[in-house]
């Protein structure tokens, strides 16, 4: 493979710290080196430093020229729908005009809109379909996601979704992890208890079998899955190796921080209605919070989750988009980055160690992405700005430049 020397950042943002998730002050501390480079090798990065250090050591490298650019990792998004069929446009409308999400899932919208629409779908149409999703990640700054299933709600659509993850993996520049989440709402033609035995007896033991999935999840909300129902679903998974993110707490506090403490889950995630107890359940049992006030935003809410009180006790907190068709139809992790600034008065430092280095340890991969450190993944973002805050400062539209998975460029503005 190639080597590249990236040579005149205005600022190399290198997120280089200790090997765990950031809590407390360490979320500002960004690692900047200003005029500084990269030296690639292999899709590795080798050295990290000054410009005139990384050309001394070039060699037969290739060399970019940074033209004063901002370079960061690669964005890593820990939440999102990334494969489903169809849209939601109905539901925009329907919002628009004052219903609730409670209302339109009840017409026959949410949720079910998007089941209808992706069990329609062939592998092969959710597959293009989400390559295009790629392409828009990518030109947001993102290398990395999380995925979930949860548009199925068969065995043999959750498998479907989960498979197309999975060739995502294979036949994209995309890394993408990959999330059960076959409790996402009870089908209209089962039962609730029918449909949990399903998941539990059915298909918790083919996705682990088949190892298409790393996590499971559960949307433990009213109306969808109880305390109770989800602590089985989630004992089952954790008994089959599957580790565990759960929604909890997006329009209710009805427990589910404090369930996925009592799990040692890896993350909780939402936690918009979450109270100072479940703040500190989370702590205790040190589960990292992931916070999508892309969704508060899109479905018109103001209840954003409480990120200051979070941090200040001591929590590795989480920013991610949540892309799905209905609730975050965005896969722009700056727009995120700008909403957690002015809605939930995270710093523009916090908010990029939140969607970097502390999302890749939330996915079991802090080791290998999510900061600029040698021998780490050369997966990293270039944008045309000078300064970092200005990622979460201007919002609306994307400055990425280019973006580098493994060494190679994936999006570069100026092919487009």
């Amino acid at each position: 493979m190639k080597s590249l020397a990236l040579l005149h950042a205005a600022e190399l943002v290198t997120l280089a710290g200790p090997q765990r998730p950031r809590i407390g002050n360490e979320l500002s501390e960004l690692g900047i080196i200003r005029g500084g480079g990269l030296l690639i090798r292999d899709g590795k990065i080798d050295i990290v430093g000054p410009s005139d250090e990384i050309e001394k050591k070039a060699g037969d490298a290739e060399i970019i020229d940074l033209g004063g650019r901002l370079v960061l990792p690669g964005f890593v998004d820990a939440h999102t729908h990334l494969v489903f069929g169809g849209n939601r446009l109905d539901d925009f409308e329907r919002r628009a005009r004052g219903e609730t999400y409670e209302q339109i899932a009840k017409a026959g919208g949410g949720i079910w809109s998007t089941v209808e629409k992706t069990r329609a779908a062939s592998e092969a149409d959710l597959f293009a379909h989400a390559k295009k999703h790629a392409e828009w990640l990518f030109r947001c700054g993102t290398t990395t996601v999380e995925a979930k299933s949860g548009y199925g709600l068969t065995l043999e659509d959750e498998l479907k979704i989960l498979r197309v993850m999975r060739r995502l993996n294979k036949e994209t520049h995309l890394e993408v992890v990959s999330t059960f989440l076959g409790a996402h709402a009870v089908p209209h033609e089962v039962s609730p208890e029918e449909y949990v035995n399903l998941v539990i007896d059915e298909m918790l033991p083919r996705v682990a079998k088949e190892k298409l999935a790393e996590f499971c999840d559960v949307f433990c909300e009213r109306g969808y899955f109880d305390i109770e129902q989800s602590r089985k679903i989630f004992t089952t998974a954790k008994k089959l190796g599957l580790k565990l993110r759960g929604h909890v707490e997006q329009l209710t506090n009805s427990g589910g921080a404090k369930l996925m403490a009592e799990l040692e889950a890896t993350t909780a995630d939402h936690l918009e209605k979450t109270d100072e107890q479940g703040i500190a359940a989370l702590k205790s049992a040190n589960v990292q919070p992931v916070l999508l006030p892309g969704s508060v935003y899109a479905l018109g809410s103001i209840s954003y989750p409480r990120a200051r009180e979070m941090i200040n006790a001591g929590l590795a907190v989480v920013l991610a988009t949540d892309f799905n068709p209905g609730s975050s139809p965005t896969p722009s992790v700056p727009m995120i980055l700008s909403l957690a600034c002015t809605q939930m008065k995270m710093s523009p430092a916090e908010a990029i160690a939140a969607s970097t280095i502390n999302a890749a340890y939330s996915l079991n991969r802090g080791d290998k992405i999510g900061s600029l450190e040698p021998g780490k993944l050369a997966n990293f973002s270039i944008f045309d700005y000078e300064d970092y805050r200005e990622l979460a400062y201007w919002f609306g539209f994307s400055r990425a430049h280019s973006v580098y998975v493994k060494g190679d460029c994936v999006h570069n503005r100026a092919r487009l």
